[in-house]
């Protein structure tokens, strides 16, 4: 879903100028004019399905290239996470700082100034030679743009990235990244296909739409990532940094055994319930959070700065010791499910 709403627009405002310019000039050497003859009717109903196959070719072509390589950049990112065990710190800390720029990406498009000249683009080295492979009628030629795709960054590109290298899996890596060129891919298919009208009537418009969805992607992004660190600047603790009201705290899922306070927090796909829960201070306190069919990235539980990796069903028993008064937050891996223990004075 993320290649498909967002992860093509991004792409397409890096690479599709690559894919249009291709697009044209294989239909252009597609449709030769012998010397000293004249195109007549009947000698162009033929060319129609002609034009088809040789637009679709180098389209088709430049879509397998890019899934073969990003798939394997994918693999390569989940073995070596697998490896290097990102920090909740760093992968938060990455997180905002990709959200930063896909934001100033977003600005740039929409032609704010002074962000106006601030592009992602390839070395002026690379773009020679990718103007001349293009020149090809072949077929070959537009796969190894596809192929080399994976050298020229776009911005959403850079977050899934990111989450292949934390699957840790090189299977899951390779996964992650061919389901998301794979949702990109049916807009640079379009692209390819309305090369000349985007670059004539409908440019202004395709910069506009592009630019605010990449802004909207970027605050998302960076907003996840303020999720992970706990921010009080986070989407989900706004209202009370500002001193709205916040969701009432539950005690219904707390029992004492044995002098130890016991807090169950359920885990199905997409929630953590309950958000808040009432704990005492003061109390030896164990969370256990119950996987009901966890699925996604709740399954990986991140509190007091460290993640554990939830089973799909079952118990999983953290030991928090005595705690103080206050507020200790809970989110999954990527900061979109949050959630709270709240702890209160003993009465």
């Amino acid at each position: 879903m993320t290649g498909l709403l967002a992860g093509g627009v991004s792409c397409a405002a890096v690479q599709g100028g690559l894919l249009a310019g291709l697009v044209m000039r294989q239909r252009a050497a597609s449709i030769p004019q012998p010397a000293g003859r004249t195109r007549t009717k009947s000698a162009a109903a033929p060319a129609t399905p002609t034009r088809f196959v040789d637009d679709l070719v180098p389209v088709g072509g430049f879509l397998a290239g890019k899934l073969v390589s990003h798939t394997l950049l994918g693999a390569l990112l989940g073995a070596l996470g697998g490896v290097v065990q990102l920090s909740v710190e760093l992968r938060s800390g990455t997180q905002v700082v990709a959200g930063v720029l896909i934001v100033v990406f977003g600005l740039a498009q929409l032609g704010v100034p002074g962000l106006r000249r601030i592009s992602v683009e390839p070395p002026a080295s690379w773009s020679r030679l990718v103007r001349g492979r293009a020149r090809s009628s072949s077929a070959f030629a537009p796969t190894l743009l596809g192929v080399a795709s994976a050298l020229i960054p776009c911005g959403v590109t850079l977050s899934v990235e990111a989450l292949a290298l934390a699957s840790g899996s090189w299977w899951a890596g390779a996964a992650t990244m061919a389901v998301f060129v794979a949702g990109t891919s049916p807009l640079f298919a379009i692209l390819g296909y309305t090369a000349r009208k985007a670059a004539t009537a409908w440019r202004g418009r395709l910069a506009v739409a592009t630019g605010l969805v990449v802004v909207a992607v970027g605050v998302y992004t960076l907003n996840g990532g303020l999720e992970l660190a706990g921010s009080p600047l986070a989407a989900s603790r706004m209202a009370q940094t500002i001193g709205l009201s916040t969701p009432p705290a539950t005690a219904a899922t707390v029992s004492d055994v044995s002098g130890v306070q016991e807090a169950v927090l359920t885990v199905r796909p997409g929630e953590y319930t309950p958000a808040n829960i009432a704990v005492k201070a003061g109390v030896p306190t164990v969370l256990v959070v119950r996987s009901d069919n966890a699925a996604g990235c709740v399954r990986a539980f991140v509190i007091r700065g460290r993640q554990y990796i939830l089973p799909e069903s079952g118990d999983t028993r953290i030991e928090l010791g005595t705690l103080s008064p206050g507020e200790l937050g809970f989110r999954c891996g990527m900061g979109m499910y949050t959630g709270q223990l709240t702890v209160t004075e003993q009465r």
